[in-house]
């Protein structure tokens, strides 16, 4: 599936640029068969105009016939975008892998993987929900999401950090701070598992086990090399039966973000948002559930600081569910003939660059899916704020297939209304 070169598209033809990241998705079927997807191009709306001046699509067509193919294709989009009024960004971007983008304004590329301008969790087997006052990102807030569900409870501090050659591979480590356990996904707590080149069910020898952590938080785990075939991995690496860290330069399991985004939810249902598994499976597991009338920090990424592909940094990016899903339900692999996961209407990005915040809402093209909800992206008290983003019955005020906007300082807040 080529998801996100299908979304690529859409966002230049209707004035949202956006650039090209690579972004593999692994999957294991009911059968315990390990089944690798084809490697595919991730985009995230990175501009901030709600309308281009000039777009120029060669290539776009050859996309388009190869979105649901297996092979990879190398193609060329060429973009001029005129900024609105709002915008102060002006820069240039070489892009990565066989897509190039040419733009006057920065675009991303990775689960973001961003340039020069761009753009959880449950214990036990339940996913901790925000409550009604934002909740700090070090902390996880208890609820239930479904009737089968026992309370989630936030996971223990250890103030020495996570200790190499400590804890069996099958053992979750989810009394480190932050970490947070998701049961129901089967993997013994873990959010993926990697062996080689495909995915695993458990954390075995040799494998990457990856791990979610609270809303607002970030991972820090993954190998400085990076393999040649385009799919990151990300985690704890099992090694003689133990845990060890694949990134030593962090003592702790999970970081706090920027912390330059939050969510305000005035529905009368919750709303599972489900972050990718990057650098990692890639998959959209990780949950930030925002129950009714709730608000939740979201995790925003720091690109000069945080994961670096090719070269490049790299932004969060999240499938946002219909509302009325649980994290559970929400927060896995779907299908076509679903509306959640991978095929939830909508795509939230989130990350930080030279100290602007990058925030975008997207209508997912795999989809006709429309949120059941309308949904802003404002500025907290006293934050300052370029352009505007506003997904309202049903479609986006620009126009287009998707906003961004910028925080040059302050924070912002995606609300659901």
């Amino acid at each position: 599936m080529r998801f996100f070169e299908t979304l690529a598209l859409a966002l230049l033809t209707t004035g949202a640029l956006a650039a090209p990241f690579r972004h593999p998705h692994h999957l294991l079927n009911k059968r315990d068969v390990s089944v690798v997807t084809s490697k595919v191009y991730a985009y995230t709306t990175v501009t901030l105009e709600a309308a281009a001046s000039a777009i120029s699509t060669n290539g776009a067509a050859k996309e388009a016939a190869t979105a649901a193919g297996d092979a990879e294709t190398t193609s060329s989009v060429a973009a001029s975008v005129t900024p609105a009024a709002s915008s102060s960004v002006a820069a240039s971007v070489t892009p990565v892998a066989s897509s190039s983008v040419a733009a006057s304004v920065t675009p991303v590329s990775s689960s973001a993987v961003v340039d020069s301008a761009t753009s959880a969790a449950a214990s036990s087997s339940v996913i901790p929900t925000s409550s009604s006052v934002v909740a700090s990102s070090s902390e996880v807030a208890s609820s239930t999401t479904s009737s089968a569900a026992a309370s989630a409870t936030s996971t223990g501090s250890s103030s020495g950090g996570f200790q190499d050659g400590v804890y069996d591979c099958t053992d979750f480590p989810s009394d480190q701070s932050g970490v947070v356990a998701l049961d129901y996904l089967g993997y013994g707590g873990y959010s993926g598992i990697q062996i080689g080149d495909g995915a695993g069910s458990s954390c075995v020898e040799g494998a990457y086990c990856s791990y979610a952590c609270s809303p607002g938080m970030l991972k820090t785990q993954w190998p400085s090399t990076q393999p040649s075939d385009g799919e990151t991995r990300g985690g704890l690496l099992c090694k003689g039966g133990k845990l060890y860290r694949t990134n030593t330069a962090y003592d702790n399991l999970c970081e706090n973000g920027v912390g330059t985004a939050s969510v305000q939810n005035t529905l009368g249902q919750g709303v599972a948002i489900c972050q990718t598994d990057y650098p990692g499976s890639e998959n959209m597991v990780i949950p930030t559930y925002v129950g009714g009338g709730a608000t939740s920090p979201l995790s925003v990424t720091d690109n000069a600081n945080y994961f670096q592909w090719e070269g490049k940094g790299t932004s969060a990016q999240y499938y946002v569910n219909k509302a009325g899903y649980t994290a559970e339900q929400g927060c896995q692999w779907g299908t076509s003939s679903g509306d959640y996961g991978n095929w939830s209407p909508l795509v939230f990005g989130a990350g930080m660059t030279d100290g602007t915040t990058w925030l975008s809402i997207s209508q997912n093209p795999l989809t006709s899916q429309l949120a059941n909800y309308n949904v802003k992206i404002v500025g907290a008290d006293g934050a300052s704020v370029s352009g505007t983003c506003v997904f309202e019955n049903g479609a986006f005020q620009n126009g287009g297939s998707g906003c961004t906007v910028g925080i040059t300082s302050g924070s912002g807040v995606f609300v659901f209304y």
